[in-house]
């Protein structure tokens, strides 16, 4: 009786040992299959890496919105950064779609630009998260409409390179399992030109920042566009994060291990990211 006990507890543990190997290689098979998410950084979740660090005195007002976070300045009306992660599931979604009457200030919000500031100002309401990356919300959709949302942006530019190049972050984003973006005008320069009675000052430049924490090598892009139309296109706006960091004293990404940050900031490798995978 004994020995027939043993050898079923025996049985048991072979069981349920076998049982969690399986279980374990279900789980990576899974997730090595989503893109190269794991294949040389794993991170638990995307939020740290969307921390940028500002010079100490900047006006700041952070808001979290449904999908995406910005850092509002009071002072000019508009956002120092606004930063999201675009997963490949939200680039491909259309659950949700654009409605321009949805234009509006976010009246919870200390200055906080007006509908009238934008009226036949010349400028458009340049989105910085755009529509097309929330159209897997409606929720989303509609926050990214608000005006702490906004900077004043030359036609030629929200429709041109601007465009385009929200247009490449989605196809970054499918191919990539995931990417984290984060943009805004450049208000270190000296901004001469205002619109509206609030008023709203019109950026020179604009900036965005991308990052691919799951490819493999994990890398990173920087973009500097001018208010007016480009040149040459995206590309030739392209630029390291480290350029980036110098012109807005901003830091990103620092949630990242050193060696890993050090070596994709200093990268500026459009090519490569023009890759298929």
């Amino acid at each position: 009786m004994t020995k027939k006990k043993k050898k079923q507890s025996a049985l048991g543990k072979n069981s349920v040992w076998l049982l969690a190997m399986l279980l374990l290689a279900m789980a990576w098979e899974l997730y090595s299959s989503d893109g190269d998410k794991g294949s040389e950084l794993t991170i638990e979740q995307a939020d740290p890496l969307m921390d940028v660090v500002i010079p100490a005195g900047t006006p700041s007002q952070i808001l979290h919105y449904p999908g995406f976070t910005v850092d509002f300045n009071p002072e000019y009306h508009q956002p120092n950064w606004v930063a999201w992660e675009l997963t490949r599931a939200e680039a491909q979604s259309a659950e949700s779609s654009r409605k321009n009457s949805a234009f509006a200030p976010d009246l919870s919000v200390e200055g906080c630009a007006t509908l009238a500031d934008y009226k036949n100002s010349g400028y458009d309401r340049g989105h910085l998260c755009p529509a097309g990356d929330m159209k897997w919300s409606q929720e989303s959709m509609d926050a990214c409409f608000l005006l702490t949302n906004m900077s004043p942006q030359d036609h030629q530019l929200n429709n041109g390179a601007w465009k385009n190049l929200e247009e490449k972050c989605r196809t970054w984003a499918i191919r990539d399992s995931a990417i984290i973006i984060i943009c805004g005008p450049v208000l270190t320069d000296k901004l001469p030109r205002s619109i509206g009675q609030t008023p709203v000052p019109v950026p020179e430049r604009f900036f965005k920042v991308v990052l691919a924490p799951y490819a493999n090598p994990v890398r990173a892009i920087g973009f500097i566009m001018p208010n007016s139309k480009v040149a040459g296109g995206m590309q030739a706006t392209a630029v390291s994060v480290d350029e980036v960091e110098q012109i807005t004293g901003f830091d990103f990404f620092s949630a990242l291990p050193d060696d890993i940050e050090n070596r994709v900031e200093a990268e500026c490798n459009f090519p490569r990211w023009e890759k298929k995978n």
